[in-house]
């Protein structure tokens, strides 16, 4: 695997990135020539979303529950393939903050689960 890293879709990646949007939403006001790959399957599911609501206080639930759906995902594998075939690739996420957010679990999970 290559370097993967996350980055909010509004900023510009680094040239040679490969990016993939891991929203299960598309994101307002963004072209799709912005995106190379579009993993909505690897979000996390309406309903650990909408429990979380990015209120700060229902981050470590929404961890929890998040990495136990990615634990299941297939989209996982793919992303894995992905990251495998390119060299640099960012994960993109919509979201305002950016510690708290899907892409940092997710890219927090593939490191752990990495081997």
């Amino acid at each position: 695997m290559g370097t993967v890293r996350i980055l909010r879709v509004y900023e510009e990646p680094d040239p040679g990135e490969f990016r993939v949007l891991v929203d299960r939403l598309w994101p307002r006001g963004v072209s799709k020539d912005r995106i190379d790959r579009w993993l909505k399957d690897v979000a996390p599911s309406a309903e650990v979303r909408n429990a979380f609501g990015h209120v700060p206080e229902h981050f470590e639930a929404f961890v929890r529950d998040y990495t136990a759906e990615l634990k299941a995902n297939a989209a996982v594998d793919q992303l894995r393939v992905l990251a495998a075939s390119h060299e640099k690739v960012v994960l993109l996420y919509g979201a305002r903050d950016h510690q708290q957010n899907q892409a940092a679990v997710l890219l927090d999970f593939l490191q752990s689960t990495a081997g």
